[in-house]
């Protein structure tokens, strides 16, 4: 069997290694002439953590991630709603790690090479369309078209796939909800121990920040990712969404320049930053299907959403170990293709329609409607049982509650090994 797979980020490459891992032949076809750590930082919760050390890369993890030990959510004065161990603090046999997205793509990039050989990932070939198995691509440098056959086509090429818009072609650009992130990264001083993620403010302004660089924490200093949102009204039209755009300080700075809250002075990190990235917050409807014939979705081509409970990346993980599982384990590629399907596209719509409701960051926008003056507990307008079923369910949705996880079947199918 042979799988050509359109795109190299994170989940056209985890793809790759799982393929090869189940004994399937795979190559990954990317437009961009050449692939760069471009990004910021992710979060990459304990069920991707686990696909990922099962293809043999939790100790490379280990040296580019930092292990997020807690989550806390706070309003806008940096008083407390919400705080939960992570990853291994909260019993899970796997970690949570802070990474830079970057990063995290040279790793399988150079892991796919490896395993797989040096022509494993085809650059420059931007894909055009596809009919049955069969891929036209065109070169992004010469112009020359070419084509890439096989028995199954995989669309990972994000957002804008060409694929998706061949099978869906009156869908249009993906739906803004009115709301702008600025992302960045700065060195600055560790903050609550140097190992935790927090969410601050409400759906309207929020700031996000955790710690991404474990050489620099081990020197005592931080690498801080930060995510600055804010909402626009009807009236305010944006920019198309480019992850490589440069943000502009004063279109955002000035609602924050108050958020001093003496264990993070928020301004303070955002100055710090060498360079600013914006992006409107977009997604697309849920489809009711994802694949035609032999070519099938994954990633943010089936299930783009929102950033909100650490999702993006680690949902396209778990397509590719699902796939890769399925046709191996199944062999008839139509009841392959059938079953991943039906193992991932209802759990991520549900995750999609979720997370425009603020996901499990709702707590966030209780704490700003019943307390905008602020609080002397959160207690005092949250009862813990509430906050406690908010981040549980969420868990559930989205597939990574503990005991599920902890008990769930490996994806490995079971008569292979890796390699």
């Amino acid at each position: 069997m042979r799988v050509v797979i359109v795109g190299a980020g994170i989940g056209g490459l985890s793809l790759a290694l799982s393929l090869h891992a189940a004994g399937i032949e795979a190559q990954v076809h990317e437009a961009v002439s050449e692939l760069k750590p471009l990004g910021v930082g992710i979060n990459l919760l304990p069920h991707a953590v686990r696909e990922l050390t099962e293809l043999g890369l939790g100790d490379a993890l280990s040296e580019l991630g930092v292990v997020t030990e807690a989550l806390i959510y706070a309003n806008k004065f940096g008083q407390e709603i919400w705080r939960e161990p992570r990853g291994r603090f909260a019993g899970y046999h796997w970690p949570q790690y802070s990474i830079h997205r970057g990063g995290l793509q040279m790793l399988l990039a150079k892991t796919v090479r490896e395993r797989l050989g040096p022509d494993a990932i085809q650059l420059g070939r931007t894909a055009t369309g596809v009919d049955g198995a069969t891929v036209n691509f065109i070169d992004r440098a010469t112009g020359d078209t070419s084509q890439a056959s096989g028995d199954v086509v995989v669309a990972c090429d994000g957002i804008h796939s060409a694929l998706r818009a061949q099978f869906y072609p009156d869908e249009g650009p993906p739906i803004w909800n009115r709301r702008v992130l600025w992302r960045g990264t700065s060195e600055a001083e560790p903050f609550l121990g140097g190992a935790t993620m927090i969410m601050a403010g409400h759906q309207d302004v929020k700031f996000v920040a955790y710690p991404i660089d474990p050489a620099l924490a081990a020197r005592g200093r931080s690498r801080i990712n930060w995510i600055a949102e804010l909402r626009f009204p009807d009236t305010v039209e944006w920019r198309r969404e480019d992850w490589n755009r440069p943000g502009v300080l004063a279109d955002f700075l000035p609602r924050f320049e108050s958020w001093d809250f003496g264990w993070l002075n928020v301004p303070a990190v955002i100055r710090a930053a060498q360079a600013v990235y914006e992006y409107p917050l977009v997604d697309r409807d849920p489809r009711e299907r994802w694949t035609f014939d032999r070519t099938t979705l994954l990633g943010d081509a089936a299930h783009p959403m929102y950033p909100i409970g650490s999702n993006g990346a680690s949902q396209a993980i778990l397509d590719a170990r699902t796939l890769a599982y399925e046709l191996a384990s199944l062999g008839d590629i139509g009841a392959a293709l059938a079953a991943y399907e039906a193992a991932r596209r209802p759990p991520t719509t549900r995750i999609v329609l979720a997370n425009r409701g603020n996901g499990p960051e709702q707590v966030m926008q209780l704490a700003e409607t019943r307390a905008p003056d602020g609080f002397g507990h959160v207690h005092e307008v949250i009862g813990p049982d509430e906050l406690e079923a908010t981040a549980g369910a969420y868990k559930k949705l989205a597939g990574f509650d503990r005991e599920t996880l902890n008990q769930r079947a490996s994806l490995t199918p079971p008569q292979l090994s890796v390699t």
